[in-house]
């Protein structure tokens, strides 16, 4: 509820909720109440006016090391929402990445949209740049791409680069993939940064920062 009244009226979600609080809301004609879970087609009134939909926003960050891809922070660990204005607050990042990653991360209020890029049948081809604790085996690269076992099946990568830096290209998206593979073959990855999702590149966009995109650069 929170989130559809700030993301149509500039409100915060802690100012929505005590809208809601204070009678302020009314949810098809009624009064509304704190959490009540709403569809595009309740009618929402804040102060008998009604909110429009709030228009679909897709935004690009380029995280830093350090932060997490949760609304909750988890111990000294701040999430990414601490980088954004509290206006973009009600968007939710489009898959993750881990705490010790960085790079480019797309949030969405489009969430049909994003379901749909998460779907196994429909995920988008990302490219990362790591760095490994000791140089890269040739025999090794070709054991990956021939496709490593892990505990949750065949985990493939296309692999360039040489000595202890490399680019991977992949399709899936499963936790920690990445470290995972390369775990099983003997090494850590020391750094690791998403530079690409699907059409999206991170080019020059400093970390902390972002910027708008158009839906058309997802789909």
């Amino acid at each position: 509820m929170n989130q559809v009244i700030a993301a149509s009226s500039g409100l915060s979600r802690r100012a929505a909720d005590q809208a809601v609080t204070d009678g302020r809301v009314q949810v098809n004609g009624r009064p509304a109440v704190v959490g009540q879970p709403v569809t595009p087609a309740d009618r929402i009134e804040l102060d008998g006016r009604k909110l429009a939909a709030a228009a679909k926003t897709y935004l690009v960050l380029n995280k830093p090391t350090g932060y997490i891809c949760s609304r909750r922070a988890q111990g000294p660990a701040p999430t990414v929402y601490a980088l954004l204005p509290e206006r973009l607050h009600s968007l939710k990042p489009v898959g993750r990445l881990d705490k010790d990653s960085s790079g480019l991360l797309v949030l969405t209020n489009d969430g049909p949209l994003a379901q749909a890029l998460t779907h196994p049948s429909n995920v988008k081809q990302k490219r990362y740049q790591i760095r490994l604790d000791h140089p890269f085996k040739a025999t090794d690269k070709t054991n990956i791409e021939a496709g490593v076992e892990l505990d949750d099946g065949i985990s493939k990568l296309q692999l360039q680069g040489q000595g202890d830096r490399w680019t991977i290209t992949m399709h899936e998206g499963r936790n920690r993939q990445i470290r995972r593979t390369f775990a099983a073959l003997g090494y850590r990855v020391t750094q690791l940064q998403r530079i690409q999702f699907g059409k999206l590149a991170l080019r020059d966009l400093p970390p902390g920062r972002y910027r708008l995109a158009g839906r058309q650069e997802l789909v």
